[in-house]
């Protein structure tokens, strides 16, 4: 059946007590990380499909995103790039959760978000979270902040790993936001979990990242704690320590933001911004620039659930 721009898979579940949980790439997905958190809890619950856009090319350009040609039992596939929804039922936490793994739209914004709120609406929701990974000028030797925007309930079980929303920000953001504004307006809880991801450390796939944001939806949604394993991530930091010390110029940088990241930490200060020297200043300018080209021209890794 379809509900707005969605093209639902028959029999409709019917969902109580829903949550929503939403990762938007390529905008504040850097490293996979919304991807990866959102998988490996999907994997935990069982999720299905529950639907995808019927027509993605209404919102989305396939010249700067690719269809992708797969084999699949040796039959050669055409996968269109979508915005999908999968399904958990979760009866020991008396909910149950969608998950939406959306893409930026380049075109038709609001349509898109309308069409985001229709099918969120439909299935009652009562709380919409959003989760990301946005570059910052923090060190990766210190642990992975993550800003969120928690209350009642949910700061008292994760309040010790979330810092507070960072507010000072103004500049480019994403239309998707209008479906974060429609569910506050429709009186519906809203959430937001973001880790901040080191500018100069660039990956396909952050895995200390994602393990920051499992460790704090398992928090707040009475999820296993052993969902959330840093082994991965260890062993990628743990590279990454090495290609720092053998790079000079790069090491000061670093100890740099060690000495500001303690400043502001130890301040606890959230509207607090750091004063960055014209060096720091040039080089993160520098590694934006690249990663805005990378964005502009992506190579992506293989996607989950056919996206």
């Amino acid at each position: 059946m379809k509900i707005g721009a969605f093209e639902i898979a028959e029999p409709v579940p019917e969902l109580k007590n829903t949550c929503a949980i939403a990762m938007l790439r390529p905008w504040v997905d850097v490293g996979r990380v919304g991807t990866l958190a959102l998988n490996k809890v999907e994997r935990h619950l069982g999720a299905r499909e529950l639907g995808r856009l019927a027509r993605p090319g209404v919102f989305l350009d396939f010249t700067r995103e690719r269809p992708r040609i797969r084999i699949v039992e040796n039959r050669r596939m055409l996968i269109t790039p979508n915005s999908i929804v999968q399904y958990a039922k979760f009866d020991n936490y008396n909910r149950d959760f969608l998950f939406l793994h959306l893409r930026e739209p380049h075109m038709m914004g609001e349509d898109y978000c309308d069409a985001i709120v229709e099918l969120l609406k439909f299935f009652n929701v009562t709380e919409y979270c959003r989760i990301g990974g946005m570059y910052d000028s923090v060190p990766h030797t210190r642990r992975l902040l993550v800003t969120g925007t928690l209350s009642g309930e949910k700061l008292r079980k994760a309040g010790h790993l979330v810092s507070p929303r960072l507010n000072a920000y103004q500049g480019p953001t994403s239309i998707v936001n209008l479906v974060t504004e429609a569910m506050a307006a429709a009186n519906v809880e809203t959430t937001s979990i973001m880790v901040h991801i080191p500018q100069y450390v660039q990956l396909d796939e952050d895995h200390m990242g994602a393990y920051r944001l499992i460790q704090v939806l398992a928090a707040i949604y009475d999820l296993p704690e052993s969902l959330a394993d840093p082994e991965m991530g260890k062993r990628q930091y743990d590279g990454i320590e090495l290609a720092v010390d053998s790079n000079p110029d790069v090491k000061a940088l670093v100890q740099q933001l060690e000495v500001e990241f303690d400043k502001v930490q130890a301040s606890r200060d959230p509207e607090r911004k750091p004063a960055l020297s014209a060096d720091m200043e040039k080089f993160l300018q520098e590694m934006a620039e690249r990663l805005e080209n990378k964005t502009n021209n992506p190579s992506e890794p293989p996607e989950e659930h056919g996206q």
